[in-house]
C-alpha cells in the first residue's frame, strides 16, 4: 500500500477533497440520529477525536493507497487532502449530536412540553419566551413527543413530508440565524488568533499526531512502512486483544472479560483528609493513554496532578472545620458544578483568558492597526483570508448577536456581557483542547454561574435569564463536541496549503449543510417515533433542568453564598500565580491549564490515562532520550488506532443486534 508517483505537490489541495468532506459529512449526520438514539448503537461520534471520521479516515487512506499501488495509478487523495476530509468530518459529527442536535429541539420545546401547576412554568416561563421563538401550533409539539400517527409505518420522506413545517419555519429561522452567526464569528476568530497560537507560540496539537503522521506517510509513498512499523502493530494488538475479548463477553457472557473499570473509593474513608477520594474511579482507555503519551509532559503532569490535588482539597477543609453546603452555589448551569470549592474555575478561567490577551497583545494589536488601515499588512499572511475582513467579520458578527438579544428582549448590558462570557469561556475551552490533547472535555461552570457570581442575579431579571439560559444550552454549555476546537485543528492542518480561500469555503459550507442535516434528520426521527420513545433521556433531563434553574433564577430570591464568590477570588489569585511562574520560571514543572480541568468529569475519566502516558513519556525521555521517544511513539499511535479500529468494528457489529459495544467514552 505505498505509491511513489504523487501527481500534485502536498501543498496544493484539488476541490475534490472539500466535496468528498462535505459528502461524507452530510452522512455522518444524516445517520448519527438514527444510530445513536434509536439503534442506541456505539455512538459515530464523541469528543474532539470523534469515532466514525477517524475510522473513515483510516478506510480511505488503506484503500485509495491500495488502489494507487494495485493499479499504479495516481493517489485519488494525497495526504494534506486526506486530513481535509477527515477534519470537515469532525465538523459534522460534532454537530450531529452533542455539538448542538442532541438538545436542540428539546431546547425549544421543553417550556410548553414539560410544563405543569406544580413547577408553574405557564405563569412564569410562558409570558417571557418571545413567540418566534418556539414553535407556534401546540400540535407540533406534542407530535414531536409522541410521534406521527402511523409513524413507524411511512417511509423517511413521507414522515418529512408530514412534519409541520408552517409551525417550525418561524422558529428554525430564527435560530438558525443565531446559530450560524456564532459559528461565523468563531471561523474568524480562529482566523485571527492562530498565527498567535499557531505560529508565534508553536503550539503543540497532540490530537492531529495520528493523522498528520498518516498523512505524511501517504504523501511519502510509505504508508505501507508506518502500519508494518514493529512497534505500531504491538500497540494495535493490544486494544484488539481487550476489546475483543470484551465485546464477545457482551453477547456470549460464558467468554471472560478483561476490567477496564476499577472502583477505587472503597478503599478511602468518608470522612478524613482523603474523603474527596469517596468515589474515585480508574478508567482504562488504551486510547487516552496514546494521547497522554505524545502531549508535553508538563502538561500530562498537570492534568492528574491538579485532579488529585482538587479532590484532596474536600478532605482538607473538612480537616479544618469548614462544611459549605451546595446551597451556597443559588442557581447555577454548570454541567458537572456541585459543590462551592469548584467555583475556583470562574476566576481561573478569567485569569487564563487575560493571560492569552496579554501573550497574543503584539499579535492583536498588529491585528487591530492593519484593521484601521494603519499598517500595511503582512506579505507572508498565512490566514485562511486577510485578517482586516475577519476582525471588522467579527465585530460586525457580534454587533448583530448583541442585537439579536436586545431585539428578544434582553436588557443591552446583559447582551453585551453574555455574548462576551459565551466566546471567552469557548476561547479558552479551545485552548485546553488542542494544546493539551484531550479528546473529551466538560465545562465544570457555565459562562452564566460566572456571571452570576460577579454581578448577582439582577442582570438576569425576566426575559435576559430565560433567553440566556436557552441559548446558552444550543452552543455554549455542552462542549464535548464543540466547533471551536476543530476550526483551530483545522487551520493548523490547512497552514501552507493553496488555495486557502478553498479551504475557508469548504469549512462554512460543511458546517451550513451538516446543521441543515442534523435538523432535518433529528426531526425526522422525532416525528416518526416520537421523544418519548427514544433514547434521550440525558438531553431531557439536562434541559429540564437548566429551565428549571431559569425559573429559580426569575421567580424566587434564590441569591449566591459569600463562599462562591470567596471560592472564584481564591481560584483568581491561584491561576494567577500559575502563569506568572510558568511564564517567568523556566524550570516550573506545572502547567496552568491543568488547574482549568480540576473539577471537569472528563478528568474523572482520564485522569489515570494522563498519569500512564506522562509515566511512559519521562522514563522514555530519561532512559532512551528522543531516539526511543521516536520508536516508542509508533506503539502509542498504535493504541489509539487499535481503540478506534475495534470501536468502529464494534461500531458495525451494533447496527445489526439489539446491544453494542462501546469501545469509547460517550
Amino acid at each position: 500500500m505505498s505509491s511513489s508517483n504523487q501527481a500534485h505537490p502536498t501543498s496544493t489541495i484539488r476541490l475534490r477533497a472539500p466535496l468528498i468532506g462535505i459528502s461524507l459529512a452530510v452522512a455522518i449526520c444524516i445517520l448519527t440520529p438514527y444510530n445513536n438514539i434509536y439503534l442506541r448503537a456505539t455512538p459515530l461520534g464523541g469528543g474532539h477525536f470523534p469515532l466514525a471520521p477517524f475510522f473513515i479516515f483510516l478506510l480511505l487512506t488503506i484503500s485509495i493507497t491500495g488502489v494507487c499501488r494495485v493499479f499504479k495509478s495516481q493517489l485519488l487523495l494525497n495526504g494534506p487532502e486526506l486530513l481535509i476530509v477527515w477534519i470537515e468530518m469532525v465538523i459534522g459529527s460534532g454537530i450531529a449530536y452533542t455539538g448542538f442536535a442532541r438538545t436542540f429541539l428539546i431546547n425549544l420545546t421543553a417550556p410548553m412540553q414539560f410544563a405543569t401547576p406544580g413547577n408553574r412554568w405557564d405563569e412564569v416561563l410562558h409570558p417571557l419566551i418571545p413567540p418566534a421563538l418556539t414553535p407556534s401550533d401546540p400540535v407540533a409539539i406534542e407530535l414531536l413527543y409522541n410521534g406521527l400517527p402511523a409513524g413507524r409505518d411511512l417511509g423517511w420522506l413521507e414522515v418529512t413530508a408530514a412534519i409541520p413545517w408552517s409551525a417550525w419555519m418561524q422558529p428554525l429561522l430564527l435560530w438558525s440565524s443565531f446559530i450560524l452567526l456564532s459559528y461565523l464569528v468563531m471561523l474568524f476568530l480562529i482566523n485571527i488568533i492562530s498565527r498567535q497560537w499557531i505560529h508565534n507560540e508553536r503550539m503543540n496539537f497532540p490530537l492531529l499526531k495520528v493523522p498528520e503522521m498518516i498523512s505524511k506517510a501517504v504523501s511519502n509513498g510509505q504508508t505501507s512502512a508506518f502500519f508494518f512499523n514493529r512497534f505500531l502493530l504491538v500497540g494495535i494488538s493490544i486494544p484488539i486483544f481487550i476489546h475483543l475479548f470484551n465485546g464477545l463477553n457482551l453477547y456470549f457472557p460464558s467468554i471472560p472479560s478483561i476490567p477496564t473499570l476499577f472502583l477505587a473509593g472503597p478503599y478511602f474513608s468518608e470522612s478524613g483528609l482523603l474523603t474527596g477520594f469517596k468515589k474515585l474511579k480508574i478508567f482504562i482507555y488504551p486510547a487516552f493513554i496514546g494521547f497522554a503519551f505524545l502531549t508535553s509532559r508538563q502538561i500530562s503532569f498537570s492534568f492528574w496532578f491538579f485532579f488529585l490535588s482538587g479532590s484532596l482539597l474536600y478532605g482538607i477543609l473538612g480537616l479544618l472545620g469548614y462544611s459549605i453546603p451546595a446551597s451556597e452555589l443559588g442557581v447555577t448551569f454548570g454541567p458537572t458544578l456541585a459543590r462551592p470549592e469548584e467555583m475556583q474555575m470562574i476566576g481561573a478561567y478569567g485569569i487564563f483568558f487575560l493571560f492569552l490577551v496579554w501573550l497574543a497583545r503584539l499579535h492583536l494589536l498588529d491585528v487591530c492597526k492593519q484593521s484601521f488601515f494603519l499598517s500595511k499588512p503582512s506579505p507572508a499572511r498565512s490566514e485562511w483570508i486577510d485578517v482586516r475582513i475577519s476582525f471588522w467579520g467579527a465585530v460586525l458578527g457580534f454587533g448583530i448577536i448583541i442585537y439579536w438579544y436586545i431585539y428578544l428582549g434582553m436588557a443591552p448590558l446583559t447582551a453585551v456581557l453574555v455574548v462576551g462570557a459565551f466566546f471567552m469561556i469557548m476561547l479558552v475551552a479551545t485552548r485546553i483542547i488542542c494544546q493539551g490533547g484531550l479528546a473529551y472535555f466538560t465545562l465544570t461552570a457555565a459562562p452564566t454561574d460566572g456571571m452570576i457570581a460577579l454581578f448577582g442575579t439582577k442582570l438576569f431579571a425576566g426575559a435576559s435569564g430565560l433567553l440566556a439560559g436557552m441559548s446558552q444550552k444550543v452552543l455554549f454549555v455542552d462542549l464535548r463536541e464543540s466547533l471551536l476546537p476543530t476550526l483551530l485543528h483545522g487551520r493548523h492542518i490547512h497552514q501552507g496549503k493553496n488555495p486557502a480561500l478553498l479551504l475557508f469555503s469548504g469549512f462554512a459550507l460543511t458546517i451550513v449543510a451538516s446543521m441543515t442535516a442534523s435538523i432535518l434528520a433529528m426531526m425526522a426521527l422525532c416525528y416518526r417515533y416520537g421523544i418519548r420513545e427514544l433514547q434521550l433521556d440525558w438531553a431531557t433531563r439536562t434541559t429540564t433542568a437548566v429551565y428549571e434553574n431559569i425559573y429559580r433564577l426569575i421567580a424566587t430570591e434564590t441569591v449566591t453564598g459569600t463562599w462562591v464568590f470567596t471560592f472564584a477570588l481564591g481560584g483568581a489569585l491561584i491561576m494567577l500565580i500559575l502563569v506568572t511562574c510558568y511564564h517567568r520560571l523556566y524550570w516550573w514543572p506545572i502547567h496552568p491549564i491543568g488547574y482549568l480541568t480540576a473539577y471537569s468529569s472528563a478528568m474523572r475519566i482520564l485522569w489515570v490515562s494522563f498519569f500512564i502516558g506522562w509515566a511512559c513519556n519521562a522514563l522514555c525521555m530519561r532512559y532512551g532520550g528522543i531516539v526511543l521517544f521516536r520508536k516508542l511513539q509508533f506503539f502509542f499511535i498504535g493504541l489509539i488506532i487499535g481503540d478506534f479500529l475495534m470501536g468502529g468494528g464494534w461500531a458495525i457489529i451494533g447496527l445489526f443486534t439489539d446491544v453494542s459495544y462501546q469501545v469509547l467514552p460517550d
